[in-house]
Formats: structure tokens, C-alpha cells, sequence
């Protein structure tokens, strides 16, 4: 079955709800985005994609030169009715996209096991595997995970409301740490 969908770079306002429809996450808050990608069926988007800075403060100097150098893949969700290998054509896509328009050197993206996934799409889009992250852990609150740094979120130097919510209900006993499993670690050299 050929793929006739296309792919634009577009603004995060234009992504956000379908990610948080469709992500597991359900959420793109705090997520530095440098580029942001729709997969898209005539007019309706059937898949999305955001690229920014790496999560982790420093983490860029494993990789690059210079933070400017490293990029993550940091959202990809497709509708599930979507065709085989549509994954590999919206990756590519991509990525040819950022090597013609930007001077990104390297592609970095994780691939959590605590949600089932091991990097299949990464490693038939050509990514290396180069490792694995230590294990974490998350805050789990009212059905809810929030990662372990949500308890620190601030804005203009005061903590966020939630971060304090966080605090407060850890404090409690009514939000709990949970282990989560280390992350395979994928990166793509755009460069050589």
C-alpha cells in the first residue's frame, strides 16, 4: 500500500491537541520544541511529531560540540489505522527536513519500556542504540505520573501550583515515587 500523505513543519499550537489526544503522555507541557511536524492525510492530520532541546541539562555534551548541534525527538504519535512503515515515512521526512533547513548534527530520542516500547521505529529508521538511562522514577498522584522534577516547576522564580500540590501531597502520603525501568537511548548523526 503506498503512503500518499504529506508532511509539513508547522507551529506547536497547530500539534498540541492531537498530541494530547493521542500521545500516552497526553501532554507536551514543559517540553522545550524546536521544530514541530504534522503527518497529514489531504487536510486532516493523522500524525504529529516535536523536536527540541534534550531534557536533560548538559546531556547535548554526550553528542555534540555545542547545544545548537543536538537535537531529541521528543513526541511521535500516529493514529492507529494508519499504514504500515508510515512511521519510517514521517520520520524520514523529517529528518531530511532538518538536515536541508538547520545545521543539527545529532538526532537523539528514548524509547521508555515502562509503556511497552523498545525502539523498533528508531532502529528501522537507521538510529544506533547506544545505551540505556539509569532507572528513574516518577510521582504517581491521583491516577496521575508526573515526572520526579515536576516538585521543583517554577515560573518567574516561585513554584508552579502544581509543583507545590506535588510537594504537599507527597508530604501526606496521598502521592507516591514509583521505579520506572531505564529508557533505551537511540541517536541518528544527520552529519557526519
Amino acid at each position: 500500500m503506498a503512503i500518499n500523505y504529506t508532511v509539513r513543519h508547522v507551529d506547536r499550537a497547530e500539534v498540541r491537541d492531537f498530541i494530547e489526544s493521542h500521545h500516552y503522555s497526553h501532554s507536551i507541557n514543559g517540553l522545550k520544541v524546536a521544530h514541530c511536524f504534522g503527518l497529514y492525510d489531504g487536510d486532516r492530520m493523522v500524525g504529529a511529531m516535536l523536536y527540541g532541546g534534550l531534557a536533560m541539562a548538559n546531556a547535548w555534551k554526550k553528542y555534540g560540540n555545542s547545544e545548537a548541534e543536538v537535537l531529541e525527538l521528543r513526541r511521535l504519535v500516529l493514529i492507529d489505522d494508519t499504514p504500515r512503515n508510515s512511521e519510517s515515512f514521517f520520520i524520514g521526512h523529517t529528518l531530511r527536513w532538518l538536515r536541508k533547513n538547520t545545521e543539527v548534527k545529532t538526532i537523539v530520542s528514548y524509547a521508555d519500556p515502562n509503556y511497552g516500547h523498545s525502539g523498533v521505529i528508531y532502529r528501522a529508521t537507521n538510529f544506533e542504540h547506544v545505551g540505556m538511562t539509569s532507572p528513574g522514577r516518577v510521582i504517581m498522584h491521583n491516577g496521575k505520573k508526573y515526572h520526579d522534577k515536576a516538585i521543583r516547576a517554577k515560573y518567574k522564580g516561585k513554584l508552579k501550583p502544581f509543583a507545590k500540590e506535588l510537594r504537599q501531597a507527597l508530604a501526606e502520603g496521598k502521592a507516591e515515587y514509583v521505579k520506572q525501568l531505564p529508557k533505551h537511548i537511540y541517536v541518528y548523526n544527520l552529519r557526519e
